[in-house]
């Protein structure tokens, strides 16, 4: 009996010893963080308002990048790991080094997976690490990998005596973060900051920071989403220095009059006071336009703060006639909030690009500035075929120069919040975004209520996600609404993180696809055959405004019918267009036996489970090569639209579907110019006769003209 009670132990003594050394949040779905910084929006602080205005060229010397090459260790499950790596005696030495933003399959480290639906570990919610009954899984060798990432750091001696922050923009998807060998804290949540007050745990001079990322945790349930399953610290790495008395979060609104015209500048900030003793001082707003020149009277609240306590202060102004932000003409604003002390000493100032427009949904229609809108867009995974899920900025401005040269005008973030800068960017080009938090747990279905969207310890994870992205995001004027997912189930999860965005922010409106969109403030099918349309609306949409969150599947030969779904938009009202699913195919660039480059898709690394080509579906190649269906859509997609009147004698209709922007046609030698229309009149009018100027096409309106130079022969 002692024997077999020996050899039992002997056998579950590594078992257990993996169990023990794994985190405890790490299979605990009710802990998102441990030590987590609140969400706030996405700002950088500067030393005052000369540098604030140069924030373009220059880096702010309150931020550090810790971007680059850091000491790298990678091991196939968590009992392998080095569990001591973090302290400063333990040595590093022969270790490899891996560049920080990337995917560490990628760089030769295990094997990307990709799966449409399937969890690619055994599914047993909230456990990641059960053994898979089909042992020719990948997860089944490799069990739960484990990154164990180091590099040191010299603290700039001008932040002694300030708070310093570390802030992970992604990492995929579990970190548990030590500084100088204390343990700092822990976070999930693949596509959102985690950022850390490190205070404490620094000293002058040399530290070390190590992070210890795990592949898979209880949130993995949540981020089943349709493309390659890659890890790592993805998205970039930074230091900020803040001022014991700091901006921590601020928001910008800009409601306009019932006649769109003027606005209201709206500003809310909190300033937190880290201090021992209580502050005060003051909030200042400029607003600066395209020149640098003050748009309004500088706007000025006092603050006091207690003691490791916040203040909320309020500031508005009215501001009349600004430049609208639309796709259409992106007009934006300069912003300086500066943060002075009681004696009137710049503490910090915050430069934010202001875009003033109005969202409103008024009965089926969605208007933008009191006008409807229609959405020609595409969905978007953030995929490079050489980068992974890292995102550099000339892959994004590529992105959104093709998508603004085909007539794109609105992106979804299929299926999880983007990073940072690519918000920045859709405000600086003019796109609609639907800005999606990263929940999807499509493994225990899509439309239903299931053991995620229903399950009571999932909960805080479900509000922690949405809460989270509404907080960092909610100052970009591209942002026409948030999704709170995609193919998640419906259930009281995604009730409770509805109701923190309406109790909190009830300016915003909420998309959600699943269960006939349940949730959702939007009616937003997949996929609807055109002919259903009107009998599916009329049976679910419930008057509500509605849109396709994905349609024309661009798989191969696709988007051949794409003008028949366009067509049929632009005849019902309560219809405004659509995403394509998806913008790019995402494959990987790798080299085959020969030594020649292929795009490599699912099962291509021996990765299992895999959905094969699935993966390969957008407008563009993965190196961003437009296929052939692209054309389709630029056409389909235009916003001019001409038509013959009468072709024998040279008669167009010129129709301007833009919705803001006028049309100026070019100019032209007419024989016979004939009548056109002055549309912002709506009066007729008789157009120059011989050489004269162009006439104008007024946004939504149709000009007739004649092309007298080149006559249709019968």
């Amino acid at each position: 009996m002692r024997r077999t009670l020996f050899a039992f132990l002997v056998i579950l003594a590594p078992a257990l010893a993996q169990q023990a050394a794994v985190p405890v949040e790490l299979e605990n779905p009710r802990i998102t963080g441990v030590n987590k910084e609140p969400a706030h929006a996405t700002f950088t602080p500067y030393p005052g308002e000369a540098e604030a205005l140069r924030a373009d060229v220059a880096g702010s010397v309150f931020t550090k990048s810790l971007n680059g090459l850091w000491k790298f260790h990678w091991v196939k499950q968590p009992g392998e790991r080095p569990v001591d790596f973090y302290q400063p005696g333990f040595s590093v030495a022969d270790w490899k080094e891996i560049a920080v933003p990337s995917n560490w399959e990628l760089k030769g480290y295990g094997t990307p997976i990709y799966s449409n639906i399937p969890y690619p570990f055994k599914r047993d919610a909230p456990h990641v690490m059960e053994e898979p009954d089909d042992k020719t899984w990948t997860a089944y060798a490799e069990r739960n990998p484990v990154g164990s990432y180091r590099r040191t750091f010299v603290l700039p001696a001008a932040w002694n005596s300030r708070e310093t922050f570390l802030v992970f923009d992604g990492v995929s998807s579990a970190l548990v973060l030590y500084v100088n060998g204390q343990r700092v804290g822990y976070s999930q949540d693949s596509r959102l900051p985690a950022e850390f007050n490190i205070t404490q745990y620094v000293k002058p001079g040399t530290n070390m920071v190590a992070a210890e990322v795990y592949r898979w945790n209880a949130g993995s349930y949540m981020e089943d989403q349709d493309t390659w399953r890659v890890s790592g610290i993805y998205r970039n790495v930074t230091l900020v220095s803040r001022a014991p008395v700091s901006i921590r979060d601020f928001q910008v609104m800009t409601p306009l009059d019932s006649s769109y015209r003027d606005a209201t500048l709206k500003l809310s900030v909190k300033v937190r006071n880290l201090a021992a003793q209580q502050a005060s001082g003051s909030v200042e707003a400029k607003l600066l336009d395209a020149r640098g020149a003050q748009v309004v009277n500088p706007m000025v609240v006092k603050w006091t703060a207690g003691a490791n306590a916040e203040a909320a202060v309020e500031l508005q102004q009215a501001v009349a006639n600004p430049r609208k932000w639309s796709a259409e003409e992106p007009n934006l604003y300069r912003m300086l909030l500066t943060l002075k002390d009681g004696a009137g000493k710049t503490i910090e100032s915050v430069p934010w690009s202001v875009g003033f427009r109005a969202v409103e949904i008024k009965g089926d229609q969605i208007l933008f500035n009191g006008r409807k809108i229609y959405l020609k867009g595409v969905d978007r995974h953030e995929f490079d075929p050489d980068t992974g899920q890292y995102m550099t900025h000339e892959r994004m401005i590529q992105d959104l120069t093709l998508m603004k040269r085909n007539n794109i005008n609105a992106v979804r973030t299929s299926h999880y919040p983007n990073t940072p800068e690519w918000y920045a960017l859709c405000d600086q080009f003019g796109v609609y975004v639907l800005d999606e938090a990263d929940i999807e747990s499509h493994g225990y279905g899509a439309g239903e209520r299931q053991r995620i969207s229903e399950g009571e310890d999932y909960t805080d994870n479900h509000v922690d996600r949405v809460s989270r992205m509404v907080e960092r995001d909610k100052n970009h004027p591209a942002i026409f609404a948030f999704s709170m997912g995609n193919e998640a189930g419906i259930g009281r999860n995604f009730d409770a993180a509805k109701s923190y965005v309406k109790a909190h922010h009830p300016e915003f409106y909420i998309s959600y696809e699943s269960g006939r969109s349940f949730h959702g403030d939007f009616f937003s099918p997949m996929y609807p055959r055109i002919a259903d349309i009107p009998a599916t609306y009329e049976a679910q949409g419930q008057g509500r405004p509605m849109y396709m969150v994905e349609y024309a599947y661009a798989r191969g030969n696709s988007t051949g019918n794409l003008r028949d779904y366009w067509d049929l938009i632009e005849s019902l009202p309560y219809m405004h267009g659509g995403f394509i699913w998806d913008w790019q195919d995402k494959g990987i660039r790798k080299k085959g036996a020969d030594g020649k480059e292929f795009w490599a898709y699912g099962g291509d690394y021996g990765d299992k489970p895999n959905d094969e080509s699935m993966v390969l579906n957008g407008l563009v190649l993965p190196d961003r090569t437009p296929h052939p269906a692209l054309e389709e859509v630029k056409k389909v997609y235009q916003n001019i639209k001409v038509e013959p009147v009468d072709l024998l004698h040279g008669k167009l209709r010129v129709r301007n579907k833009n919705i803001f922007r006028d049309l100026i046609l070019c100019p032209r030698r007419l024989g016979d110019a004939g009548e056109r229309r002055d549309h912002r009149a709506g009066r007729p009018s008789t157009a120059d006769r011989g050489g004269g100027a162009a006439p104008g096409c007024h946004a939504g309106a149709k000009t007739a003209a004649a092309h007298a130079r080149r006559r249709v022969l019968p």
